[in-house]
């Protein structure tokens, strides 16, 4: 039998590593006596397969993790189960059985919104820096990686930004950013939007991932919808935002 779990990460454990994660996940199963899948040879390890990595300091509404047991088990409670022995901000909010032939999670997933606070600069020179970013026709960018930089653009990854007001200490962006052909991570939106800003100074206050999106027939399309009564989803309701297909965002 094999599972996928979608869960929280908000709060204090947002400083957890990938590594501390999958460690929790795996004590939390063997607590609840769960007949997790172990892989074959000299350190078996529990056939976990996580979704796309999440920032240490980053929240996130919508995580997931796939997982193989050795037996089937009654899905109906285990949410409810797994929350209580986790820890306060990683809840459980839906869990479906994979039918097989499904990709795995780091393939499936072409794009996730995310709602970031910036901070460091009024409203309006946030509006006016998103402004040129939005309107332009390319957007190189540096990255570095084994000590080799390569510059790409990655225009064609920002598919949505919405400035949809200010906060407290800032203002709040809503985005829709591509993971799949061209990426682009909510910080390095940062450095793009400070360079059109003559200080500089915008930096990230509260970043949280709402929702990872799969493309179903040109439809952007959850993992694991959740229904409101907060029941596992099964493959023929996927919760589907039908507004914006992938693809013609990326067209545009």
């Amino acid at each position: 039998m094999k599972l996928r779990v979608r869960f929280t990460k908000t709060g204090k454990v947002r400083f957890l590593s990938h590594r501390d994660l999958a460690r929790l996940f795996e004590r939390t199963f063997r607590k609840l006596r769960l007949p997790v899948a172990y892989s074959e040879g000299f350190s078996p390890r529990p056939k976990f397969s996580f979704g796309l990595a999440l920032s240490v300091g980053h929240e996130s509404e919508a995580e997931y993790l796939d997982v193989d047991l050795a037996t089937s088990v009654e899905l109906e409670d285990l949410p409810a189960r797994l929350t209580e022995v986790l820890p306060n901000g990683v809840a459980v909010t839906a869990v479906r059985e994979l039918r097989g032939g499904e990709k795995s999670l780091q393939e499936a997933i072409a794009c996730c919104s995310w709602d970031i606070e910036l901070l460091g600069a009024p409203n309006d020179d946030v509006a006016t820096a998103l402004a040129a970013v939005m309107a332009a026709p390319s957007l190189a960018f540096a990255r570095e990686r084994k000590g080799k930089t390569s510059v790409a653009d990655v225009r064609p990854a920002l598919l949505e930004a919405e400035l949809v007001g200010p906060t407290i200490n800032g203002a709040q962006l809503r985005l829709l950013l591509a993971t799949d052909l061209v990426s682009l991570r909510p910080a390095e939106l940062v450095r793009l939007l400070n360079a059109e800003l003559p200080e500089r100074t915008l930096r990230e206050g509260r970043v949280c991932r709402t929702h990872q999106w799969t493309m179903v027939d040109h439809v952007r399309t959850e993992p694991i919808s959740l229904q409101p009564s907060q029941a596992p989803a099964t493959e023929a309701e996927p919760e589907a935002d039908r507004s914006t297909p992938h693809a013609e965002l990326r067209a545009s």
